[in-house]
């Protein structure tokens, strides 16, 4: 930092220098004028003329060409020009060549303390010294990832308007798993350079793996703004795919996939997503081939179930909290029947229960006539219940019956 000031200070002294300069050549300049203006003969000049004329109109009259009265009418009026031109001649005095002198050392401050202030405002003092950490970490013998995220963090403090300390601080605390402080990171930095629609993405991004890969409303109000702004935006296409892919959705993913290759530059990342479109491709494929025995288990036996959460339950459930929809025989002798798993942020929603939903193949929903519902929201995701889950009961449903779907609201904690 001391060899900055130091170039800034030698690139004032030529300034200050062209500031002084003129000082140098006003006594020269003064006195070259003061001579010339004393050695001027205008004066002389304009008589010599009066005379001249003055003569030429008294010869003319000698010869009879002029009568005295037109004499005397030229004489006034020569007289009359003389008076004229000499006043107009008359000039103020030259300043003394000291004359503005102290202004100079005033220029001379004022130079020094706008380049100064000019510096701390649009300088780039801030980014030195985040280069002066990065370098300090990369060469000291315990340098690590810990200590590099401790010196930006102080950095933030010093600077906390410089948005490339956030810049560099958000992705090192998504590497590090700290993804609250890299959303706040990223938040700030939003703050600072605007909703700009690839910082947009990435917040989305790491919020829904934050929340266990849930499109909660916070990421969900993120990816519409993001692709309001710009529909081919990568990131949050590439998002949406694992998202459908989790869901088993593979011909969504593999469509969202195609579509943030095409906006990748990162040859790195686009390999990647052509590897996961391949994977989605082998699972639609297998599935395709079960389409029609898994249609006739359904046919044979299933039970449609509408599920939601009592409201004042809703502030102990996280969106990324295990949702187990499980059906199970009245007397309960049997496995469960069926078993779907499902997440918070997924209710209010609708699932079918049917044969291929079995645990085993000895107990089914075909087995039975009656069963009875039971759903549960699991922080731990553990199939066993434990104390404070939340839980919601309805039975015995006959199956078979075309009635609407079964209503189960989840509004008890488990004790």
């Amino acid at each position: 930092m001391n060899l900055l000031w130091l170039g800034i200070a030698l690139l004032l002294l030529p300034a200050l220098w062209l500031v002084i300069l003129p000082l140098r050549r006003t006594r020269p300049l003064h006195d070259a004028q003061q001579a010339f203006e004393t050695k001027q003969r205008t004066d002389a000049q304009n008589v010599a003329v009066y005379r001249q004329r003055l003569a030429s109109l008294e010869t003319a009259h000698a010869r009879g060409e002029l009568d005295t009265a037109r004499v005397e009418e030229g004489r006034l009026e020569l007289e009359r020009s003389l008076l004229e031109d000499t006043q107009v001649r008359r000039r103020t005095p030259l300043k003394s060549p000291q004359a503005g002198r102290l202004l100079v050392p005033l220029v001379m401050v004022a130079l020094v303390v706008a380049s100064l202030l000019w510096y701390q405002r649009e300088g780039a003092e801030g980014d030195l010294a985040l280069y002066a950490v990065h370098q300090e970490v990369r060469n000291s013998p315990y340098g690590s990832l810990a200590m590099l995220i401790e010196r930006l963090e102080e950095q933030a403090k010093r600077q906390p308007d410089n948005p490339k300390v956030w810049m560099s601080l958000f992705p090192l605390y998504r590497d590090s798993n700290r993804g609250r402080d890299a959303i706040a990171a990223l938040e700030r930095l939003i703050e600072l350079e605007g909703r700009q629609p690839s910082l947009l993405a990435q917040l989305a991004q790491i919020q829904f793996f934050v929340a266990n890969r849930s499109m909660t409303e916070e990421v969900q109000a993120l990816v519409d703004e993001t692709l309001d702004k710009d529909p081919r935006q990568p990131t949050v296409l590439g998002m949406l795919g694992i998202h459908a892919f989790d869901r088993a959705r593979y011909e969504e993913a593999i469509d969202y996939w195609r579509r943030a290759i095409a906006g990748f530059d990162d040859p790195g990342s686009a390999e990647a997503l052509r590897e996961g479109i391949a994977v989605a491709q082998q699972r639609l494929d297998a599935s395709s081939d079960q389409v029609d025995a898994h249609q006739a288990a359904q046919d044979g036996a299933s039970l449609a179930v509408r599920v939601g959460l009592a409201e004042s339950l809703r502030e102990r459930a996280a969106p990324g909290d295990t949702v187990f929809v499980i059906a199970r025989d009245v007397a309960g002798e049997l496995p469960p029947l069926a078993v779907e798993r499902v997440t918070v942020s997924d209710l209010p929603l609708k699932v079918t229960l049917g044969d291929n939903d079995a645990m085993t193949p000895r107990a089914r929903l075909s087995q039975v006539n009656e069963v009875r519902l039971t759903v549960r929201v699991s922080a731990s995701g553990e199939v066993t219940p434990q104390p404070g889950d939340l839980i919601g009961e309805a039975g015995p449903v006959t199956l078979g019956e075309p009635d609407s779907p079964v209503e189960v609201t989840i509004g008890r904690v488990v004790e």
